[in-house]
């Protein structure tokens, strides 16, 4: 959530910045805060007055005046007046109060200065690739659903009967696989100085509402219908409320977690792209990277985040490449975002298969995150940081194309290896 007293100070600027995000309008909240300061400076000036009538009637009482005199009579008669026009108009500021809240929760973080500007993922910056060598000059490289359904390991069919359409029944070698894919992820982050968090998948309105997921996203959300309790999209949402409403101090920051969740979206503005396959699915399983830190060292963290996050790419030997996301594609909480993207033989590009955001204060304002700098008065906001470290069903989608060899088995990456029983292969059975 945006600072309003920035959106006072700075409108202008605030509004170009928020004009390359979309269509976002800020007149109406701060007409609504004036209305609300207006309020304000009313009801001082009548709690002025009526604590000036209460003095007045004090001093009329010791000067001899006749308690139920036309003259204090009068004095207390216009001390009631004043009480009920700020009954009134109490009601009237928690409204507007709540009606600037609620607008704000629907107005995106601002870009970072550095963010490149543009409309859409067109516009995006690449950074970097690595790998390039290792990318497979093969051209009869199956897409991963279908060599996934040849050996066994993916069933789309049984998992609709199941459920519906977009989900997906991992079986024997396939299974494992996605097993070690999580552990290995898991270790190797544990090993970098995260620790790990196994939250709670079900989460409440307000966890959403702290990410940033509530209220634009309701309807990418699968929500419980008897209670105020939705299935986590990403592990970020319950991550970041666990110090919701919390105060820290500074020798607590910086945090890293990691945290390994089943995630559930609806895709609801996917229509027709990737149905088939690993790559958008209504239940997919991702470890998250997530940092609370200071504001000092917010972008140093972002970058390393990054790193992280590349790190388990280069342990595995996945080709893949960073993209700077421009104004117009990045997620609505962030300020500053990379995506990596990793090579799929089949499709000939780069796929996404992680974004690493900085969402400065943003998230923070919204869950009431704050710290305390020792010798210092007040608290502050800290910045908030996540990135997919990564997204495993598509890591397992790469690896199934990228380490496909000719006779339909599956190389195992040597950094899975130890996971899998020291296989060097899978799937050998149908060579």
């Amino acid at each position: 959530m945006l600072d309003l007293k920035l959106l006072r100070a700075n409108p202008d600027d605030v509004q170009a910045r928020l004009n390359h995000r979309g269509q976002y309008d800020i007149a109406p909240i701060l007409e609504l805060d004036r209305a609300v300061r207006d309020l304000e400076q009313r009801r001082n000036d009548l709690q002025a007055r009526s604590n000036e009538i209460g003095k007045l009637v004090g001093q009329k009482m010791k000067q001899g005046a006749d308690p139920q005199g036309a003259e204090v009579a009068a004095l207390k008669e216009e001390g009631n007046q004043l009480k009920a026009q700020l009954a009134e108009l109490e009601p009237q500021e928690r409204d507007l109060k709540a009606q600037i809240e609620s607008a704000l929760m629907t107005i995106p973080n601002l870009p970072d200065p550095t963010t490149p500007i543009g409309k859409d993922e067109d516009d995006n910056v690449e950074i970097r690739r690595w790998g390039e060598a290792l990318i497979p000059t093969r051209s009869d490289i199956l897409p991963h659903y279908e060599i996934g359904e040849k050996l066994g390991w993916l069933n789309f069919e049984r998992a609709t009967r199941i459920a519906q359409s977009r989900f997906v029944a991992l079986i024997g070698e396939g299974a494992a696989l996605e097993r070690a894919l999580i552990s290995f992820m898991l270790d190797r982050h544990i090993a970098a100085g995260y620790q790990e968090v196994l939250p709670p998948i079900l989460i409440n309105s307000a966890s959403l509402t702290a990410s940033g997921q509530l209220p634009k996203f309701a309807e990418e959300s699968f929500k419980c219908d008897r209670d105020d309790l939705w299935l986590a999209p990403t592990a970020e949402v319950p991550v970041t409320s666990l110090y919701r409403d919390e105060i820290l101090t500074d020798d607590q920051l910086p945090i890293y977690h990691c945290a390994y969740t089943p995630c559930f979206r609806r895709e609801a503005g996917s229509y027709g792209r990737d149905t088939r396959g690993l790559i958008r699915l209504h239940q997919f399983n991702k470890v998250e990277l997530f940092k609370f830190v200071s504001p000092e060292t917010s972008e140093a963290e972002h970058q390393q985040l990054l790193q992280d996050a590349e790190g388990v790419l280069q342990a595995l030997k996945l080709p893949y490449r960073v993209l700077q996301l421009c104004t117009g594609d990045m997620g609505f909480s962030a300020q500053k975002c990379y995506d990596l993207e990793v090579w799929l033989p089949s499709q000939n590009k780069y796929r996404e298969i992680s974004s690493c955001s900085n969402c400065g204060d943003f998230q923070a304002r919204r869950g009431n995150l704050r710290f305390k700098e020792a010798g210092k008065k007040g608290t502050q906001f800290l910045h908030t940081l996540n990135g997919s470290g990564l997204a495993v069903g598509r890591t397992m989608a790469a690896i199934l194309e990228n380490y496909q060899q000719p006779d339909g088995s599956i190389a195992v990456p040597e950094a899975l290896q130890p996971y899998l029983g020291g296989k060097t292969v899978l799937g050998a059975a149908t060579r």
